[in-house]
């Protein structure tokens, strides 16, 4: 029987409500089952998948990968370890074992940047290619490890690897720029360092620059160069004429491109060798460690009192943007560093040590 409100009364004495329809439920759906030849398919699809976005990515990225991956089967070989054993444990133990390996140069230990980077490799190919499921924070115990062993190795004052690279500077430049020979030769690589230096880039983004990727901006002020290739993400920069012609990015590139003649179409690389004997312009690109031996080479012939890397124009530029008193966010716009990247920042926090310092009007 039903009261006034529209209840169902029970036997029982308890109401349920008609006003409001009862909800349905259904169990969740699982995972899809397949027949044995279409999951096959599906699995060999997903293989096919991530060798294609493999191969997309830039070569140096793909060789550090590659690298990281064959140390940590060395690891695993020695430990009686399957390379899926990726976990905190084993991360701790292939910190401690990297600590003791040889580095790139004859008679010293594996540089603390090449092991940080030893355990990116193994998560991001962990997870790609044997599609582990590992979480956020696995080598958050590793890079703890690591930490403490920096700590103690700058206080025992061990050196490892090159270290971090040196700021390319203004000054520095105005001292490459007056040591360049006035051939084809000096303008390819006054406008490649001074590129380098405006778009914050790495070896890998200039190497593929295409012609097409550099454009003049329509009302005048500057370029607009589409770095399409990158570690990161692709990004648009504007590039605006310099206030020292001689070290203008802009002028310079104009230079290189007249070099390059008509014959260069949009696909053809912006950067490229040329003959030692004839100074022809080749027709193959750079590779991304051609550009930092091109910078390093320049560098040594200006007598620098800094050893320039492929890595120098882009702390450069934000050191020498800090300076100028430009916010973080519009460094990290023009070099495609992260919202509050930390490595941005310590680029210019490592510059400020004297600008803000707690001996000021002290001593």
């Amino acid at each position: 029987m039903t009261d006034d409100q529209g209840d169902t009364v029970t036997n029982t004495g308890l109401s349920v409500s008609t006003s409001t329809p009862v909800r349905q439920t259904t169990p969740a759906a699982g995972p899809a089952v397949f027949d044995a030849a279409t999951a096959a398919r599906l699995d060999q699809l997903d293989l096919d998948a991530t060798a294609h976005v493999e191969d997309h990515r830039p070569d140096k990225t793909k060789n550090g990968y590659s690298a990281d991956w064959k140390t940590w089967l060395r690891f695993c070989a020695e430990r009686d370890l399957p390379p899926a054993a990726v976990r905190t444990g084993t991360l701790v133990a292939f910190v401690e074992w990297c600590w003791t390996q040889p580095g790139q140069r004859r008679g010293t230990l594996t540089a603390p940047t090449t092991i940080d980077r030893r355990i990116s490799g193994v998560i991001v190919t962990g997870r790609r290619k044997l599609k582990l499921q590992l979480a956020e924070d696995i080598a958050e115990e590793a890079r703890a490890l690591l930490k403490a062993k920096i700590k103690q190795m700058e206080k025992d004052g061990e050196t490892r690897g090159n270290g971090a690279a040196a700021a390319l500077l203004v000054r520095h430049m105005e001292k490459v720029a007056a040591t360049l020979p006035d051939n084809r030769f000096g303008v390819r690589d006054l406008s490649l360092m001074t590129l380098h230096f405006a778009v914050a880039g790495r070896e890998h983004e200039l190497a593929w620059l295409r012609v097409r990727d550099i454009t003049e901006d329509p009302e005048g002020r500057g370029l607009v160069v589409d770095i399409r290739v990158s570690k990161v993400k692709p990004r648009v920069v504007a590039v605006p004429f310099g206030s020292r012609a001689h070290l203008c990015p802009v002028r310079a590139w104009r230079r290189w491109r007249a070099e390059l003649g008509p014959e260069a179409g949009p696909d053809s690389f912006a950067y490229r060798p040329l003959h030692n004997r004839w100074h022809t312009v080749l027709q193959r690109g750079l590779d991304p460690e051609s550009v930092g031996d091109i910078l390093e080479r320049i560098g040594a012939r200006a007598e620098l009192d800094i050893r320039i890397t492929g890595h120098s124009p882009r702390r450069g530029l934000v050191t020498e943007s800090s300076r100028a008193g430009n916010p973080d966010a519009v460094m990290e716009l023009q070099g495609g560093w992260a919202p509050g990247s930390k490595v941005m920042r310590g680029y210019r926090e490592a510059d400020e040590a004297f600008k803000e310092n707690a001996l000021h009007g002290v001593l």
